[in-house]
């Protein structure tokens, strides 16, 4: 039995957390829910209890065993150390500690070896490298992987609870013909896409993305690397914002080392852990965002031969954001260690 924290208990994935607290039976002994002094004193029920939220303090943490962390980059580095320095364990699930060398990355399917190699904190990788790899890694495995390109559709919810209901009211007054003072994303949204409201880097910034690409996609190609423990591979990603409320999709291009058939491919993709083949083609059917919303496994449809390259592949990935993409796959570290 594990005395536990969630920082960041009032967000989406904090909420998502609790919900799969309970869903798996985890084992706790004490539930401390953490956020900022704006929701100090909120009741949130778990398991037919209010639990008091608590803000957010460096002595928050005594006598805690394993902190689970979303509540943002800035904050994880503020007050993780602390709770490290107070004996707990801290899955993270914001972008601050995932290229520390110092600290693990791992996705629990793909290098969950990686988690003894801890000093205090594990890091969760961003949301659409953890959708992508899942379904990748079984493949990179039976046939080797050279190259990956991945075009994302990424929903609100990788933006946040308030993104999500910014996009639910703007959609609602454009529809009637109102107009909408948005606070959360810069652009309109509503019926709307646009590449991407991540940190783009114009050349001006050194240490981060490569000039021209945003925060989001270069994180996907840096933490492929760093899980895999492949830095030869390649992968580019474009990453598009779309207005759907939850559950990330991805148009993956991949070119093998071995050569393979889509028959083949499936047969390993049906043996993946955490996968799912979901398509009936004769009603031209593949996975959509509405099949993964609210459920664990990443859906894959869709596979076919590249005709423009040698050994090539095309392949439809979906996947919750904010259960396999963040709060799922915490749990699972916690559950592993």
């Amino acid at each position: 039995m594990k005395n536990v924290a969630i920082a960041g208990a009032t967000g989406a994935v904090g909420q998502e957390l609790l919900t799969l607290l309970a869903e798996r039976n985890f084992p706790l002994k004490s539930l401390k829910l953490l956020a900022s002094s704006r929701s100090a004193g909120k009741t949130i029920k778990f398991k037919g209890e209010d639990i008091v939220v608590q803000e957010l303090r460096h002595d928050s943490f005594e006598g805690v065993d394993l902190v689970l962390s979303s509540a943002g980059g800035s904050i994880s580095k503020e007050y993780m150390p602390s709770a490290v320095n107070s004996g707990a364990v801290v899955v993270d699930n914001t972008s601050y500690f995932r290229m520390n060398p110092e600290v693990p990355l791992v996705v629990p399917e793909i290098n969950p070896q990686d988690i003894k190699k801890h000093k205090g904190i594990i890091a969760n990788p961003n949301c659409s490298t953890i959708i992508m790899l899942l379904p990748l890694y079984p493949l990179y495995k039976a046939f080797g992987v050279e190259r990956i390109h991945a075009t994302t559709y990424q929903a609100a919810s990788g933006a946040g609870a308030l993104a999500m209901e910014e996009l639910r009211l703007e959609c609602v007054a454009l529809a009637e013909g109102k107009t909408f003072n948005r606070t959360v994303i810069p652009h309109q949204y509503a019926f709307n896409l646009f590449p991407h409201n991540s940190s783009y880097n114009d050349g001006s910034k050194s240490g981060a993305a490569p000039t021209g690409y945003c925060e989001e996609e270069w994180k996907m190609v840096a933490e492929t690397h760093k899980i895999f423990s492949d830095e030869h591979l390649r992968v580019n990603a474009t990453c598009v914002r779309v207005p759907v409320l939850r559950a990330h999709s991805e148009a993956l291009n991949i070119r093998l080392s071995k050569k393979t058939s889509v028959s083949e491919i499936y047969d390993v993709l049906r043996d993946a852990p955490g996968v799912e083949i979901l398509e009936e083609p004769s009603k031209n059917r593949w996975p959509m965002p509405i099949d993964a919303s609210g459920k664990d496994p990443v859906l894959v449809g869709r596979v076919r031969v590249d005709q423009s390259q040698e050994n090539a592949f095309d392949m439809w990935v979906v996947g919750d954001q904010i259960r396999k993409g963040a709060a799922l796959n915490a749990i699972q570290i916690a559950e592993l260690l």
